[in-house]
């Protein structure tokens, strides 16, 4: 029964849910590592830009970014130093529009897709022996489902999902309808907008972006864009079809799933301690404190805990 008692401490008065995120996003980090870009063409005619940061070793951690992040974000960046100087190369792949330009095609990325994550699986593992997936939020969830919906790439040997919202409708639910996270609501939906009305001037017969300014919640964002633009019938299809809870299950490689209970984008839902009972293979960590992809404890200035975390998990994974 892999339930692990946490050893994630912050500072008096900087543990709440709240802080631990704003400061995470905030403060300004420095963090010494020089990415090298690659693209790769895709068989549907669209483009993954990957950033590598190699240190000559042979086994590789994978990086998925969150909602409207990429490559470049912090906690990335930090994760990719952390893993080079344990002795992984780094490789952190920005979703489809995340790179810094716009993909070829009226679709963008979404919580459930994993084809991609697949292809860019595919395309490293050749030149190393052992892969670990690490994601963010909701690469966190993208990595999950991976992991459980079909057998992996016999390359990858583990996993780590932090601040992962595992029930897509119900984290949409607490972002949508709790006035606290209304500033958390704006920042997402903001750039998905813009992204959208960037889109249609591709395509502006697939895409029609009336009205979009109106948008305030994922539900409706979700309804109007990301379902249909994916062949989900509605939101709620997108939520439940894309939710890595359900395939939680089938997981058979050490996967740590590192959410903390005061995380404000995280309902009661995401957080699986049924499955984790009964998966051998499935270790959920559920610090009180932490906020979301925050893990901040100032023991090695503004590089957070989850840093070392993850580290030790993949050293010996349980």
């Amino acid at each position: 029964m892999p339930i692990i008692p946490s050893r994630f401490r912050p500072p008096p008065l900087l543990g709440g849910g709240h802080v631990q995120t704003i400061l995470a996003a905030l403060l300004p980090r420095r963090v010494a590592l020089d990415y090298r870009r690659e693209r790769r063409e895709l068989p549907d005619g669209d483009f993954l830009d990957l950033d590598w940061a190699r240190a000559g070793h042979g086994r590789l951690a994978i990086l998925s970014h969150g909602l409207e992040g990429c490559s470049a974000n912090t906690c990335i960046r930090g994760m990719a130093a952390a893993l080079n100087a344990a002795g992984w190369d780094a490789l952190a792949w920005n979703f489809r529009g995340c790179g810094g330009e716009a993909n070829r095609l009226p679709r963008f990325y979404h919580s459930g897709e994993t084809g991609d994550l697949a292809a860019v699986i595919g395309y490293a593992a050749p030149e190393y022996e052992r892969i670990a997936l690490i994601g963010f939020s909701l690469g966190g969830n993208v990595i999950l489902k991976y992991l459980g919906e079909a057998p992996p790439h016999p390359a990858v040997a583990a996993g780590v999902a932090i601040s992962a919202p595992v029930d897509i409708a119900a984290g949409s639910r607490v972002l949508d309808e709790q006035w606290a996270n209304l500033i958390y609501l704006r920042r997402f939906i903001k750039p998905l907008v813009a992204k959208v009305r960037a889109k249609a001037l591709q395509f502006p017969r697939e895409i029609d972006v009336a009205g979009a300014g109106a948008i305030r919640t994922f539900a409706e964002f979700d309804n109007r864009y990301t379902a249909p633009l994916h062949g989900f019938r509605d939101a709620r299809d997108y939520w439940a079809r894309s939710s890595a809870r359900q395939y939680l299950p089938r997981i058979t490689l050490p996967t740590l799933i590192l959410n903390a209970r005061n995380d404000p984008f995280l309902p009661p839902e995401c957080f699986p301690f049924a499955e984790a009972h009964l998966n051998s293979a499935l270790f959920l960590e559920t610090p009180a404190s932490g906020g979301h992809v925050g893990f901040l404890d100032f023991v090695r200035g503004l590089e957070p805990w989850s840093e070392r975390r993850v580290v030790e998990f993949l050293a010996s994974p349980g």
